[in-house]
């Protein structure tokens, strides 16, 4: 059995799926790995690298040709015409947000996994993508808007007079907020964090940072997977009251608020920016989603009424490195995890389906799309 990674080929993605260092597990395991030339180039790991772990360095269409088992950070929308019936392909697909992507993954003939599907049970943690990328989400957005606002974080005393410490509201307080947490705290900032889920106020407070209480209810705000879960419009509009206050007296918002497969809530308004004072930050984590902030704009800068909003859609590959380091141990763990006795893996082979982790992050098999979620969306006419 052959491994195989590509080059990622989305705008603006530079990260890899395997780094060199994990060549060694998967050659143990009995497994063949072809790298596509530069593939992790923009991540720091040059071929050369991969060719001293005793990966072969090949052309993509080598890679692609020759591999049963292709691993990329983001395998939809999937590569017109290299895919063949009976691969595996696992990667990000985002199969609650477009789940078209997933029928042309089964038209291909492939059986597709879905590393962003991840039950969040304790053995599936070192598996778990979409945790390592928030976390590191969470640490590139505070520095951003440290970088955007016009001083410093921390208090400090000097000669010529004492700085007051920056003030950080984070908005959701998931991996990536609480990572944002540290952060801010770590840079010396006071920061103010909430979430709809009361819950989390222990580990806001355990780093530092003092929980923003709110009036409302919340009995029903956490999923069975520890999701924060979606809220009526009337909800969200008591809940932009409450915070008009906060998030006017704050030098840098953080907002991290991701419903998965859904646009993400708008919890700051223009309205709020405009209470903001000159000079202040909004980093808006859910851009990519269509943003917390009513005037985000993905990938843009915008400035309003002297607020900066900032909207970055993929700020793990911006820190390609250890973004690359922690997503290829989550995908080899979970390739692990399907690898059968004899080498080949179960994708090509046979599933077990009475396993949770395999269940519920395979989409497709033998040109259906298996997954029921994903099946729920597209409705009918599933099958390749």
């Amino acid at each position: 059995m052959r491994v195989g990674v590509p080059r990622e080929t989305w705008p603006g993605e530079n990260r890899v799926a395997l780094i060199p260092s994990a060549i060694a597990i998967l050659k143990k395991a009995g497994l063949d790995v072809v790298v596509e030339q530069d593939a992790g180039a923009a991540a720091g790991f040059p071929s050369s690298t991969y060719t001293a772990a005793g990966a072969t360095v090949s052309p993509r269409a080598e890679v692609f040709s020759t591999a049963d088992i292709i691993l990329q950070v983001r395998s939809v929308p999937p590569e017109a015409g290299r895919l063949r019936r009976g691969q595996a392909v696992i990667g990000f697909a985002d199969p609650l947000g477009s789940p078209d992507g997933i029928r042309a993954l089964a038209q291909a003939g492939v059986t597709a996994f879905s590393m962003e599907l991840m039950p969040r049970i304790t053995r599936a943690q070192s598996m778990d993508a979409l945790s390592s990328m928030a976390t590191i989400a969470g640490y590139k957005g505070v520095l951003m808007g440290a970088d955007h606002l016009p001083r410093m974080f921390p208090m400090l005393m000097t000669a010529a007079g004492t700085l007051a410490a920056a003030r950080v509201f984070i908005v959701g307080v998931g991996v990536a907020g609480l990572q944002a947490i540290a952060t801010a705290r770590r840079l010396g900032a006071r920061v103010e964090a909430y979430d709809v889920r009361p819950a989390v106020k222990e580990q806001v407070q355990s780093l530092g940072a003092r929980f923003v209480e709110m009036p409302l209810e919340t009995a029903d705000s956490e999923d069975k997977g520890g999701y924060a879960k979606a809220q009526d419009e009337s909800f969200y509009r008591r809940q932009r009251e409450l915070m008009l206050k906060v998030v006017a007296g704050s030098d840098v918002v953080i907002t991290t608020a991701l419903i998965p497969g859904q646009k993400a809530p708008t919890l700051v308004t223009k309205e709020m920016v405009e209470g903001m004072a000159p000079g202040s930050v909004v980093v808006d984590l859910a851009a990519e989603r269509g943003g917390n902030c009513e005037l985000t704009r993905p990938d843009e800068v915008v400035v309003h009424n002297g607020v900066t909003i900032l909207g970055p859609s993929n700020l793990p590959a911006m820190v390609p490195n250890h973004a690359s380091q922690m997503y290829s141990k989550n995908i080899t763990t979970f390739l692990s995890h399907l690898l059968g006795k004899d080498g080949g893996t179960k994708a090509a082979l046979e599933l077990d389906l009475s396993d949770e982790i395999t269940r519920e992050t395979l989409l497709t098999r033998d040109g259906d799309v298996v997954h029921a979620r994903v099946k729920d969306l597209l409705g009918a006419g599933t099958r390749a």
